[in-house]
C-alpha cells in the first residue's frame, strides 16, 4: 500500500563568522509516496552537524495542506522557548509558508534528534539527528572515532498519519505497530561499512511512537561513552534498552573475522516481539551475515532497570566547557519543592484520554508562551494542574504548572498502570515515599532530557530550574501525548533582562487572540 507519509527536502550549508559559527539550513516539508517496509527510500531526514555554541538557522517551508511545527528534541534553546517548536510555545507555520528556526548549541554536547510535533506527523517521518560535537581543545574522554553513524530507530504503522490521527480522534486506542524502522527502512536494508581494527561511533535514537526498543550487534560489543549531553563511564554491553525518546552513543570495534553482521532491533515489553534486521559489514569482504540472530534480554523489567542503574555519569570528564562535569554536585543542593506528577488514562464523554494528576491537556487557542508574553488574558490558568496527585476523576484543562526561575525542584514520576511511562536520580519498583529518598543516586546520576518510569514504580530527578520559559512536559507515548498526558512548565521570573530570556523573536507567527500584533526587535 503506498503510504503518504512526511519527507524532508533540503539543502544546506554554513557560514562561519568570526563569532560562534552560523550554520544555515534550507528545508522544504512535503508529502511523498513511499513503502518503508518494503523498497528502499531516501528517508529520515538530514543530520544537523553542529560544535558546542553554534548557531543554528533553520528555514522551514511548508509545502504541506495543514499546519506544520518541528521539534528539537532534547536542544536546550536556553533564554528562548519561542523557539521551542511545540504548540504550547509556538505558533504552527501555515501551508505555504515559512519560519525561520534561530537556535544555538549553547554549552551542549551530545545526540538529539528533531520531529513533527502537531497533529500525528511524527507517525509519518519527518525526523532526524542532531549531533553537538565538542568545541576544539576540549577533552573528550575516548579517542576519535574514524566515522560517525546515526541510527534512528522507532517502531512503525502501515496507516499513515491521517488514519492514525482519526483513530484517536474517534476516542480509540491504536492497534500494535507493523514494524520497525532503522533509518526509515525495513528489515534487512540498512548497513553501515567499517575498517577492521577501526573503532566507530554510533548515536542512536529511539525515534518511534509507543515501545521500548533493544539494540544489539552480533559478535559485538557496544561501549556506551554518551547519553544526551553527558560523558559516562565506559561500560560495554552486549546489547541496549533504548526507551521513546532516548538517545545514546557507543563506540563499536571491528575486532572479528572480516564478514557481515547482523544488526537486531527488538521491541520490549510486548506480545508479541517485533524485530528487524540491518547489517555491519566489513569493508573488501563479501561474506554474508550468517547463524541465529543474536538474542536479547530474557527477563523483563529487573534487567532493564538494572541497566539503566548502571549507566552513570563520568565525573572526570569535560561537558562542552573546560571544567569537569562532576564540578556541579547537584546532590548537595536543597530543593524548594517536590512535584509528584502520577499518570492516568480513562473515559472523558465516551472517549479515551489520558492525564497526569488527573487533568487531560487541550490545547488552547493561542500559543501559551504567546499569550504569556502579550499578556492575553484567558488563555491558560496557572496552577491549572496540582503539585501532587489529586486522586479523583479525569478532567479536560489547559494544564499549567508554575515554578521559580533559579530553584532547585525534585520531580517523582509514579506509573501506577501497567504500562511503561516516558519522561533521573533514582529508579524503582515500589510506591514512593520521602523515605525513598535514601536510595537516590546523589553522586553520578545522567542528566537526560527523557526518563523511562517503568510499570507499577516511579522515577525521581532534579532540576535545576535555570531556563525561563513555557516548557512541555510530556509522555513520549505518543498517542497518549496526543490524548492528554502531557502539561506545560512555566518558569516564571519578573526580570525582564536578556540575560534571563529572550523577548519573542520579531519573525514569530502570530495566531489565535495574538493575531495581528506586533513584536519588538529580537
Amino acid at each position: 500500500m503506498a503510504l503518504k507519509q512526511i519527507a524532508l527536502l533540503f539543502a544546506c550549508f554554513a557560514i562561519v563568522a568570526a563569532e560562534n559559527p552560523y550554520r544555515f539550513f534550507n528545508w522544504n516539508i512535503t508529502y511523498g509516496t513511499i513503502y518503508p517496509l518494503g523498497v528502499p527510500q531516501q528517508f529520515p531526514g538530514p543530520d544537523i552537524y553542529s560544535v558546542t555554541n553554534d548557531n543554528i538557522i533553520v528555514n522551514v517551508f511548508n509545502s504541506l495542506d495543514e499546519p506544520f511545527l518541528i521539534h528539537w528534541n532534547g536542544v536546550q534553546n536556553r533564554r528562548n522557548s519561542y523557539e521551542d517548536g511545540v504548540y504550547g510555545t509556538t505558533c504552527p507555520i501555515p501551508p505555504g509558508k515559512n519560519f525561520t528556526y534561530i537556535l544555538q548549541m549553547k554549552d551542549q554536547i551530545g545526540s538529539f534528534f528533531y520531529f513533527p510535533s502537531l497533529a500525528f506527523h511524527k507517525s509519518a517521518g519527518g525526523f532526524g539527528s542532531i549531533k553537538i560535537l565538542s568545541r576544539p581543545l576540549i577533552p573528550v574522554p575516548f579517542d576519535p572515532p574514524t566515522d560517525d553513524f546515526s541510527l534512528l530507530i522507532g517502531d512503525w504503522y502501515k496507516s499513515n498519519h491521517t488514519a492514525l490521527k482519526k483513530i484517536l480522534d474517534n476516542g480509540k486506542k491504536l492497534p500494535f505497530p507493523d514494524g520497525i524502522l532503522i533509518n526509515g527502512r525495513g528489515p534487512n536494508v540498512t548497513s553501515f561499512t567499517i575498517q577492521q581494527g577501526k573503532t566507530y561511533r554510533l548515536r542512536i535514537c529511539n525515534v518511534g511512537l509507543q515501545n521500548s526498543l533493544n539494540f544489539r550487534i552480533q559478535g559485538h560489543k557496544m561501549k556506551v561513552v554518551e547519553v544526551e549531553g553527558t560523558h559516562t563511564m565506559q561500560i560495554s554491553y552486549s546489547s541496549l534498552d533504548i526507551h521513546l525518546g532516548q538517545c545514546m552513543s557507543v563506540l563499536v570495534t571491528g575486532d572479528q573475522p572480516p564478514q557481515d553482521y547482523y544488526v537486531v532491533v527488538s521491541t520490549r515489553f510486548t506480545t508479541p516481539v517485533l524485530t528487524t534486521t540491518g547489517f555491519l559489514r566489513y569493508a573488501n569482504s563479501n561474506k554474508k551475515a550468517s547463524g541465529p540472530l543474536p538474542g536479547g534480554p530474557t527477563t523483563q523489567i529487573d534487567w532493564s532497570l538494572n541497566q539503566a542503574r548502571s549507566i552513570r555519569t563520568n565525573l572526570t570528564a569535560s561537558g562542552p566547557r573546560p571544567n569537569p562535569q562532576g564540578s556541579y554536585h547537584y546532590g548537595m543542593i536543597p530543593t524548594v519543592r517536590t512535584i509528584r506528577l502520577a499518570s492516568s488514562a480513562g473515559q472523558v464523554n465516551g472517549k479515551q484520554r489520558y492525564a497526569i494528576n488527573s487533568v487531560s491537556f487541550v490545547p488552547a487557542d493561542t500559543p501559551l508562551k504567546v499569550a504569556d508574553f502579550f499578556q492575553i488574558s484567558g488563555v491558560f490558568r496557572v496552577g491549572s494542574i496540582s503539585y501532587t496527585p489529586s486522586g479523583g476523576g479525569i478532567f479536560l484543562d489547559t494544564s499549567v504548572m508554575g515554578v521559580d526561575y533559579r530553584t532547585f525542584i525534585e520531580i517523582v514520576f509514579e506509573n501506577s498502570e501497567d504500562i511503561k511511562e516516558y519522561r533521573g536520580a533514582e529508579y524503582d519498583t515500589r510506591q514512593w515515599t520521602e523515605a525513598s529518598r535514601n536510595q537516590y543516586n546523589l553522586r553520578d546520576a545522567v542528566s537526560r532530557s527523557t526518563v523511562q518510569v517503568y510499570p507499577k514504580s516511579w522515577s525521581a530527578i532534579y532540576i535545576a530550574l535555570d531556563n525561563v520559559g513555557m516548557w512541555n512536559l510530556r509522555s513520549e507515548y505518543w498517542a497518549r501525548q496526543y490524548l492528554g498526558q502531557q502539561f506545560y512548565l512555566r518558569v516564571y521570573t519578573t526580570s525582564t533582562s536578556l540575560r534571563d530570556e529572550y523577548p519573542i523573536p520579531k519573525n514569530a507567527l502570530l495566531c489565535g487572540r495574538a493575531k495581528g500584533r506586533h513584536t519588538r526587535p529580537f
